[in-house]
């Protein structure tokens, strides 16, 4: 199983970045899905998660109310709206898939990793 993350890219500050992560079937319609960061020199960070249904949703505090989580189980793919772009929000961008319906921001608690798409945000 594979995760495809897309959407990343250079932008300055201020601007807005869609990111979609994509399955390779439809295997995690059951699972919770998360959005993790890596930004360089530093360790990988949680930044979103969204529970199999959508009915749960946590953000890091550093990305609330920037940052939306969202999920099409019909496409087999979650997605990072990402608005208000801050340059400390440069990193590459991960999704998972959690190992059970509910997640959260362990990420402990996620098998399948994407391999990342790279977000940098200029000043």
């Amino acid at each position: 199983v594979q995760l495809q993350a897309s959407g990343g890219g250079f932008v300055q500050a201020g601007a807005s970045l869609r990111l979609s992560c994509v399955a390779s079937r439809r295997a995690f319609s059951n699972n919770a899905m998360g959005w993790f960061r890596q930004a360089p020199g530093k360790e990988r960070e949680f930044v979103a998660s969204i529970s199999w249904n959508s009915g749960s949703l946590a953000y890091a505090d550093v990305v609330k109310g920037r940052f939306v989580i969202s999920r099409d189980n019909a496409k087999n793919a979650v997605y990072l709206q990402m608005n208000d772009l801050k340059p400390e929000d440069t990193a590459v961008y991960y999704c998972a898939a959690g190992l059970s319906a509910y997640s959260g921001s362990d990420s402990g608690r996620y098998r399948y990793w994407g391999q990342g798409t790279l977000v940098t945000v200029s000043s």
